[in-house]
C-alpha cells in the first residue's frame, strides 16, 4: 500500500507556536495550557491576543484545572507587547489564530515573514449560559474544542494526563 492516510495526524511537531485569540484571557491561553500540557518542552508555546486588556478569565482556569493545566499565573498579552517578553513574529513557525479578528492581526503582521496563519474556529463561551453551571458548561465546551484540535493535529499528547 502506497501514498499517506490524509485521516492520520501530522505528528511533527513545529519548534515553535504562538495562539492568539481576541484578549488572551479564555482561549489562547486554554490552548496554550493544554498543548504545554500534552507536548512538555518538545515546542516553544505561546500565547496572545490582538488586545491585553482583560486578565486571564476565572471560568477558563476553572475548566482547565479539571484537567490538570494550571492558568492561574497567566498574564495576558498583546501581539504589540511581544518584544518586551523577548520574542517576535519571526521566532514562531506556526501562528494558531482561534478567533477572526486574531487571524486578520496575525496575517497582517505576518505579511513579511515566511510564517504559517492558521485559522482553528474555536467558541468564544464568554457571555454564553446563564448561571455558574451553563457557563462552565460552555467554557467546557472550548476547552474540549481546543484538545480535539490539538490531538487531531499532532496525535495522542507525549506526556501523561490525568483521569
Amino acid at each position: 500500500m502506497s501514498g499517506v492516510d490524509s485521516a492520520k495526524p501530522d505528528l511533527t511537531l513545529p519548534q515553535s507556536v504562538l495562539f492568539c485569540c481576541d484578549h488572551n484571557a479564555v482561549r489562547s491561553p486554554m490552548a496554550e495550557g493544554i498543548m504545554k500540557k500534552f507536548y512538555g518542552t518538545q515546542c516553544y508555546i505561546q500565547s496572545v491576543g490582538v488586545k491585553n486588556d482583560m486578565e486571564i478569565d476565572g471560568f477558563a482556569i476553572a475548566v482547565c484545572a479539571e484537567i490538570g493545566v494550571e492558568l492561574s499565573r497567566h498574564r495576558s498579552r498583546s501581539f504589540d507587547e511581544m518584544e518586551d517578553w523577548g520574542d517576535d513574529l519571526s521566532s514562531f513557525d506556526l501562528v494558531l489564530a482561534l478567533s477572526p479578528a486574531s487571524q486578520r492581526r496575525a496575517l497582517d503582521l505576518t505579511r513579511f515573514y515566511h510564517l504559517e496563519v492558521e485559522y482553528w474556529p474555536i467558541l468564544d463561551p464568554t457571555g454564553l449560559g446563564e448561571g455558574r453551571e451553563e457557563r462552565l458548561r460552555s467554557y467546557r465546551q472550548t476547552r474540549d474544542m481546543i484538545v480535539d484540535r490539538l490531538i487531531s493535529r499532532w496525535g495522542p499528547p507525549i506526556t501523561e494526563t490525568p483521569t
